[in-house]
């Protein structure tokens, strides 16, 4: 039964994280991802010492909160003249590092440390189980993951046209009188809210992977965004079962293994792709020079 949860914890996260990855690489946005989900650590410590309690909904508000902070701040430093990446670079650091400073800080009187904040373990979500109505109804995680999922998928499914425009050309969505900016937010918000939601099963660093890596792959298969979005998905699923398999095998750390295989899964997107495969691409050269 162990199993079961992990590897649905594991699918959970990576079908979140691949869809809205998809529209970050399209949007040229990968870094973003990286800074929202190391930047909403002051809000995650912020509103645990508010609500004195680890209630995910909490969180959740204080993490899409900075999350939401993180873009406008990012944003209003590149309207003053800085390069994306500086900017990206300087409010992550930066927010980042007050999050560590409000933990170290009050350390000794929260239960709530960095490790859990930053790496997370998977295998101890069938642990935390949460009860209603004085019934076990499962992992905490698995609920959590449900429920932000089935908000992305509503969201991007209600507006998928929208979001795709914007992704593709916000200049042309502009002229169509869709709100750019306001899809802009609610992207990021969507990716605040899986990070936070994913932090006590995989962890901060390996969100990132999880938003970038499928996603990554999945670009380099199809010109198409609804065909990418599924190659995304299936990918990160791949990925959570292969990883999980790996960790097994090696008694290695589940999370690392699941982003490692990502990683793999990339790699040979890479030289196979059918339009963009390194081995396909060298093969026509030597055809064409015959």
């Amino acid at each position: 039964m162990a199993t079961f949860w992990i590897i649905l914890t594991a699918i959970l996260v990576s079908s979140a994280c691949a869809i809205l990855g998809c529209f970050l690489i399209l949007r040229r946005m990968a870094l973003v991802g990286d800074a929202i989900s190391h930047a909403v650590l002051p809000g995650i410590a912020i509103a645990f010492l508010w609500s004195g309690s680890r209630d995910s909904l909490w969180m959740l508000l204080g993490a899409t909160v900075f999350g939401l902070l993180t873009v406008f701040f990012i944003q209003t430093l590149q309207a003053g003249g800085l390069s994306s990446d500086a900017s990206i670079g300087i409010v992550f650091t930066a927010l980042f590092a007050v999050g560590v400073i409000l933990i170290s800080l009050n350390a000794q009187h929260i239960d709530l440390d960095l490790d859990c904040v930053l790496f997370g373990e998977i295998a101890y979500v069938q642990w935390d189980t949460l009860t209603l109505w004085g019934l076990d109804v499962g992992p905490r995680a698995v609920w959590m993951l449900g429920i932000t999922l089935l908000i992305i998928l509503v969201v991007v499914g209600l507006f998928y046209k929208q979001f795709k425009l914007c992704a593709f050309d916000p200049a042309l969505a502009a002229a169509c009188g869709i709100p750019v900016v306001l899809f802009h937010y609610a992207l990021m918000g969507l990716v605040s809210m899986t990070s936070v939601a994913s932090f006590e099963s995989v962890g901060s660093i390996l969100v990132v992977g999880m938003l970038i890596v499928p996603a990554a792959a999945a670009y380099l298969l199809t010109d198409q965004l609804g065909k990418m979005i599924l190659y995304a998905v299936l990918i990160g699923a791949a990925s959570s079962v292969g990883g999980y398999l790996m960790a097994y095998a090696m008694d290695a750390s589940i999370a690392g293994c699941m982003v490692a295989v990502a990683g793999i899964l990339f790699v040979l997107a890479l030289l196979l792709s059918p339009k963009h495969g390194i081995v396909l691409r060298y093969v026509r050269r030597k055809y064409a020079a015959r």
